[in-house]
């Protein structure tokens, strides 16, 4: 509870119900930290949540957005039309969304790109938005790197003074409200410095040739691109559905709206929680690196995430999903651990990951990374701090299984990355990644004890001890037949 006020309380101040006063608040903050950065780590799905509603209600200038995964199911739906009531009132709403696994009806994204204050580009268009199943086909055999080639970035800007990063997409499993299978995530809510770097990123990716304007992708001629339009009434009854939608108690129960309206009560408490400093927002740009034919070739964020493990004296501690390391990581872990660092990674288990692919690329070299030195642990599907993470309204009556999906890193209790980099091939050199690297050691140590809690035998087994023990053979099968394929370098 203490949290989410501090939360309520950061945005009442920066985009309350407007009063120059509460906004020369924000500014002297700002002003009483020059060149520095305010960071907030966003852990349970519910402070997320909040979050990204409280501040697109109180956007007053500008809302920009990248997202990877933008489903049609309940929060997709919920946010955009959150984004529609904040264009409704004047806010210039930006949109990128990666064209992989965008799950959104043509006309609803056309609809939507109709409104006069909401621009929506699609980033490397080669498999669903107005591709026809022919074309995308065609893609991946002409193309294969640039089928591959995906914006895994997650930024969402406000105003140019508050944004947030992280590992979660737009849909219900990253806020922990699916009720089957939700993901353990975590993000970053930035105020000040860093926040215009986030800017120049996506200002970079907007500009680029690969973000596409969605009505360009439907304006097809022969059998190249979909040919869809939308009239005046169909778009009016688009931006109805998606209100009608949201006002249902059924789709946002009032409890959560009360949440997010809920006012706190001082300065003093959001005062002491923000960790100001230094921070690094570390991206790449678009189209990852110059390569065009071959499958390798670095980006920025790789770069800047192996100088952070070259630093490392004492320690490493890492949350990430996928396990898959590249001959050039291998080789910048083994030369930590024989300068002494301690490493210790958390990631899925068989029997928590939503990637066969993935997983199975870090199979056939788990062994060899617990023989390197390597302190691996495997999270569970039903960890005991499920409940804690699940904190919200009406959760259901069967808990959901849980996955991991946070990528963070902490080295030696002083520096803390936050973002979304996976350690596997492609976030090193297919993907577009993005993160913040908080120089701040309260910040740092917070982190890390959030990662060390879900490396806890009640929440994660000891890879030592053989977890694929806990699945039943069938899938331990299929597992064995996903490791025999040439794989790794698209993992």
């Amino acid at each position: 509870m203490m949290q989410r006020l501090i939360l309520a309380l950061l945005f009442w101040i920066a985009f309350g119900p407007a009063s120059a006063a509460s906004l020369a608040v924000v500014d002297a903050q700002i002003a009483a930290h020059p060149g520095e950065t305010g960071a907030y780590v966003l852990d349970t799905g519910e402070e997320a949540l909040l979050a990204r509603a409280w501040l697109t209600d109180h956007a007053e200038r500008s809302i920009e957005v990248q997202y990877f995964i933008w489903s049609t199911d309940n929060i997709g739906i919920l946010a955009a039309e959150a984004l529609l009531r904040a264009a409704d009132r004047g806010v210039k709403v930006r949109v990128i969304v990666d064209d992989m696994l965008i799950d959104v009806p043509d006309k609803t994204l056309l609809a939507l790109a109709r409104h006069p204050n909401i621009e929506i580009r699609i980033y490397n268009p080669m498999h669903h938005v107005g591709t026809p199943f022919y074309k995308r086909a065609l893609n991946v055999l002409t193309d294969f790197r640039g089928v591959n080639q995906r914006m895994h970035d997650k930024t969402f800007i406000v105003d140019g003074k508050v944004a947030i990063t992280g590992g979660r997409n737009m849909a219900d499993e990253y806020f922990n409200y699916d009720h089957a299978y939700n993901f353990r995530d975590r993000d970053a809510l930035l105020l000040g410095g860093a926040v215009n770097t986030m800017q120049a990123s996506f200002a970079a990716f907007w500009d680029s040739p690969l973000a596409v304007p969605v009505a360009s992708r439907y304006d097809g001629w022969g059998l190249m691109k979909k040919n869809v339009h939308v009239d005046d009434a169909e778009v009016q009854q688009v931006f109805k559905d998606l209100h009608d939608y949201a006002r249902s108690p059924e789709n946002l129960a009032p409890e959560v709206r009360e949440a997010i309206n809920a006012t706190p009560e001082s300065f003093d408490r959001l005062a002491r929680e923000l960790a100001w400093g230094r921070v690094e927002f570390i991206h790449d740009i678009p189209g990852k690196n110059d390569n065009r034919w071959r499958l390798n070739g670095g980006g920025q964020t790789s770069a800047a995430l192996a100088q952070l493990v070259e630093t490392a004296r004492e320690s490493i501690v890492i949350e990430s999903p996928y396990l898959v390391l590249s001959d050039k990581a291998l080789a910048l872990f083994k030369a930590a651990v024989a300068r002494g660092v301690k490493v210790r990674i958390l990631t899925n288990s068989l029997a928590s990951t939503d990637n066969f692919p993935a997983f199975s690329g870090y199979r056939n070299q788990r062994r060899k990374l617990l023989k390197m030195g390597l302190e691996i642990h495997e999270y569970k599907p039903d960890p005991a701090n499920r409940t804690i993470l699940m904190s919200r309204v009406n959760p259901p009556d069967t808990p959901p299984v849980f996955a991991l999906h946070a990528k963070s890193m902490v080295v030696d209790g002083r520096i803390a990355y936050i973002g979304t980099y996976n350690l596997d091939p492609r976030s090193e050199n297919l993907n577009t990644e993005v993160g913040v690297v908080v120089h701040h050691p309260v910040l740092a140590r917070q982190v890390q004890a959030l990662i060390e809690a879900d490396m806890q035998p009640e929440n994660s087994w000891n890879a030592a001890d053989e977890p694929d023990q806990y699945v039943p053979l069938t899938k331990r099968g299929q597992m064995r037949l996903w490791q025999l394929l040439p794989l790794k370098p698209v993992l």
